[in-house]
């Protein structure tokens, strides 16, 4: 399963980089903001740090305007993926795009029918959102498995990116459920790999040797 980060933050994407983790970076308009920067100066700065897929969303909504945006996107880096959102102008844009070689991400996917329209229409990648499934009252991880299923049964190549990650259960579930990749916020990074149980061993570690020492001296 490869990992994406879901961020705009550049020096948190630096730290959590340097483990060997980030296999590519998706932003959005909401974290853009949040930063306070530019928006082409960060996406390049991204690009530039991470080999992988760096998801850089339009901000239009009717279809001239996302392909205007795309092919402009698509210029700032070899690795810039269009985050294009799930409308009937935004199919019309993905096929397009796909058309011409430049690299979509289908996002706010909520349903099947959804996903395999933007299968369809030609999406690199379709991103439906666990968390916000789930406070429907739905299976977010149910949704990625059958959307999963339809890309082995029909071989679509649409690659699926398990979003709105809100917690550990929630990354276990779509790598279970067969998501291609995970796209988490960095404030779940440090979850992932910590364990009080851990913690606890390596105290224990630490109070031993400490001990052996002071026999020792």
């Amino acid at each position: 399963m490869k990992f994406f980060l879901d961020t705009a933050n550049v020096n948190e994407i630096k730290r959590i980089n340097d483990l060997g983790l980030v296999d590519g970076v998706t932003t959005n308009p909401s974290l853009i903001n949040k930063e306070g920067r530019d928006f082409k100066e960060v996406i390049s700065e991204i690009t530039e740090l991470i080999d992988g897929p760096v998801s850089a969303e339009v901000t239009s909504y009717d279809y001239e305007g996302m392909v205007e945006q795309a092919r402009d996107l698509s210029k700032w880096a070899n690795n810039v993926v269009v985050k294009i959102p799930m409308t009937e102008d935004g199919l019309k844009a993905i096929h397009t795009l796909s058309k011409e070689g430049i690299k979509t991400n289908c996002t706010l996917i909520f349903s099947v029918s959804q996903g395999i329209m933007a299968m369809k229409a030609g999406a690199t990648f379709i991103s439906p959102f666990m968390g916000r499934v789930d406070d429907m009252g739905e299976d977010g991880a149910r949704l990625i498995a059958e959307l999963r299923d339809v890309i082995d049964i029909y071989g679509y190549e649409s690659e699926i990116i398990a979003a709105s990650i809100r917690h550990i259960n929630h990354l276990e579930k779509a790598a279970l459920a067969g998501a291609h990749i995970a796209t988490i916020p960095g404030s779940l990074f440090e979850k992932l790999w910590t364990h009080p149980l851990t913690t606890a061993g390596i105290e224990a570690f630490v109070k031993d040797w400490d001990a052996f020492e002071s026999r020792n001296k």
